[in-house]
């Protein structure tokens, strides 16, 4: 399906490919995973046809679809089911082309490629794609400009899927969902019918979906079979190799390099040394291991304070006198780490900033303890950051006045924003480097509880793991939200469900929780298909027919009218073979018989021109009729 060959590409002056090449059969789901800034986009916008290699080539087969995600968001008036329609060209094109097309033939060529692309169940799958990132039906009837840009990307995302192109490109897909959109998409893309090339830092969905991992390291493209864990298991193992070639190669460099230095001099030795010489550069380069630099987070530990840090009662939560949740009661205690559930809008974040001391409650009563901070994480706060400053510029102006550099720079290192990238304009930082300035900020303070609202979004997998054993090793309490399983999986022991107006303790594990997803996923895909059934009534059927003859009509006529003819024809030619045979007809004149035959002959061409123009035309009917009950 792609054939990348010797690729080379530099962006601003950088080398991000060189000479690279990676063959990626059809119907595999293939996965590029590498560190921040290593390219990986950059080539998923390559392979598009967005961007241009400097050297090398890049090859799909003729005529095969390349689908992405557009950076621009829908908007407009159109509602999201339409919009999602509107993205298959194809179907749109054929679909008007059929309300004006008047050749038959061409008529039963739509028809037939509308088939082919199952035309006929669009709207139901394009409703069942929307119902699994989170639109259910009032919302699929709403305008794209009703929604936020988070959800808008969605609907471009339900775009791409539903054109099913031959390769499909996805980087980072779940940025913009929530734990429920992204297992559903897991479940959709493991059962993908073509090619996936997929981004992403999301380790639960590069183990449940590739079928091989491609590496981007060190300017080059390395596969690697299986899931993300077993490359991770394999790579290891491989290192560990090469460090081991590389440990037998340097003590043997220095044990020879020993006798050379000890016996150079003396002329008895003369020969073994450059003996050893020569073995020396028989060994060839020194192997070189290159290790990814380790990545870790470190947050400052809290003094302790009496439990309860905080307690809520009865209370409800919402904006301009409108109630998102009622009646939520819970208490945090210091050892808590607690995971909210549940889909996004559903109050996951309200709830949180309630927490957080930044919403008021509509009714109720919640309690905190005196002395207790708070550390609040959440995407958009990147927005409030100051562009033009250094992160030792942001972090020094929210700590205590005359803190010296040494302790902001000390504090960023916790989150590896060191040396350079602490003296690095923030408007030049990347995704992840931001997030990591923003956990800095959260926790200068050394808080009590930490609240994080999808705190992964832009770190790569390093990174999370990295963010996973920091949180487990903090001695505060915590509070996530995350559409990462895997990081929900090892860093809370207590789930909460946001649902229906309230929050409440779910009674189960995550994968309970998963459990429940899909049986709901899979209840609704029954009803949404007996409902199709449903609605194929007498009156559909009665339509149906009324458009069928519709088509049919131009192609029927001409068959009825070649009958007709053909029956004149039959009639005529019965008269006259009647007269030939009359014995009477002989005992006249002999240019009577003569005219008689000649009459017959032209009868019979005339016959079996018309019995040709019947056949041909009969089939052409037939193939429409086939065509239009498909």
């Amino acid at each position: 399906m792609l054939q990348i060959t010797d690729l080379t590409f530099r962006i601003a002056g950088r080398l991000l490919l060189d000479q690279a090449s990676l063959t990626v059969p059809a119907g595999h789901r293939v996965a590029l995973v590498g560190r921040n800034g290593t390219g990986k986009s950059t080539l998923l916008r390559l392979i598009g046809g967005e961007l241009q290699p400097d050297g090398g080539s890049i090859t799909l087969p003729a005529g095969a679809r390349v689908g992405w995600v557009r950076q621009e968001a829908p908007a407009g008036t159109m509602t999201l089911i339409e919009t999602v329609l509107a993205a298959d060209t194809e179907r749109t094109a054929l679909l008007a082309e059929a309300d004006t097309a008047t050749d038959p033939t061409r008529i039963a060529e739509i028809h037939a490629r509308l088939t082919d692309i199952q035309a006929h169940s669009a709207e139901a799958r394009a409703a069942r794609i929307l119902s699994g990132l989170g639109f259910d039906a009032a919302a699929q009837a709403r305008p794209c400009s009703d929604f936020s840009g988070g959800w808008r990307m969605r609907v471009a995302l339900a775009g791409v899927l539903f054109t099913q192109p031959d390769l499909l490109l996805l980087d980072e897909p779940t940025n913009h969902l929530d734990l429920e959109a992204t297992l559903w998409l897991e479940d959709y893309l493991k059962s993908y019918p073509h090619t996936i090339l997929i981004v992403s830092h999301d380790r639960e969905l590069l183990n449940k979906v590739p079928t091989s991992i491609v590496h981007l390291d060190q300017l080059k493209l390395t596969a690697y079979s299986g899931n993300y864990d077993t490359f991770v298991r394999v790579r290891t193992q491989r290192l560990e190799n090469l460090k081991s070639q590389a440990a037998k190669q340097d003590a043997q460099r220095a044990h020879l390099q020993a006798f050379v230095d000890r016996f150079r001099s003396k002329a008895s030795k003369a020969t073994q040394a450059q003996s050893k010489l020569k073995a020396i550069e028989r060994l060839g380069p020194r192997i070189q291991v290159i290790d990814d630099t380790p990545v870790s987070f470190n947050f400052p530990s809290p003094e302790e304070l009496a439990p309860p840090l905080i307690a809520v009662d009865d209370v409800s939560i919402g904006y301009d006198d409108r109630a998102v949740l009622r009646k939520v009661s819970l208490r945090i205690d210091a050892d808590d780490r607690i995971a909210l559930l549940g889909a996004n809008g559903n109050g996951k974040s309200t709830l949180v900033k309630l927490l957080a001391g930044r919403l008021a409650p509509m009714a109720g009563e919640i309690r905190r303890s005196g002395k207790l901070r708070v550390g609040y994480f959440a995407q958009h706060q990147a927005d409030e950051l100051n562009l033009d400053w250094t992160p030792i510029q942001q972090l020094a102006a929210v700590m205590p006045p005359n803190t010296h550099e040494t302790s902001v720079r000390g504090h960023l290192g916790r989150f590896g924003l060191a040396q350079q990238k602490a003296e690095t304009r923030i408007g030049a930082l990347s995704g992840g480097e931001k997030a990591k300035l923003l956990l800095a900020l959260m926790t200068r303070d050394a808080p009590h509880i930490l609240m994080l609202d999808e705190p992964t979004n832009h770190l790569d997998i390093d990174s999370r793991e990295a963010l996973v054993e920091a949180l487990n090793d903090y001695a505060g309490a915590v509070i996530v939200i995350s559409h990462d399983p895997h990081l929900i999986e090892l860093t809370a022991d207590r789930l909460w469900l946001v649902n229906d107006g309230t929050a409440k303790p779910f009674d189960g594990d995550l994968e309970d929780y998963k459990r429940l997803l899909l049986e709901k996923a899979r209840a609704e895909a029954r009803a949404d298909k007996d409902a199709d059934s449903s609605k194929t009534n007498r009156k559909d059927e009665r339509r149906a027919a009324a458009e069928l003859r519709a088509q049919l009509a131009p192609l029927r006529r001409k068959v009825e009218a070649v009958e007709k003819r053909l029956t004149q024809l039959h009639t005529k030619k019965a008269a006259i073979e009647a007269k030939l045979a009359d014995p009477t007809l002989y005992t006249g004149p002999s240019d009577r018989v003569s005219a008689l035959q000649i009459d017959l002959g032209t009868i019979g061409r005339d016959v079996e021109a018309a019995e040709m123009e019947w056949l041909d035309l009969s089939e052409q009917l037939e193939q429409a009729k086939a065509a239009a009950a498909l």
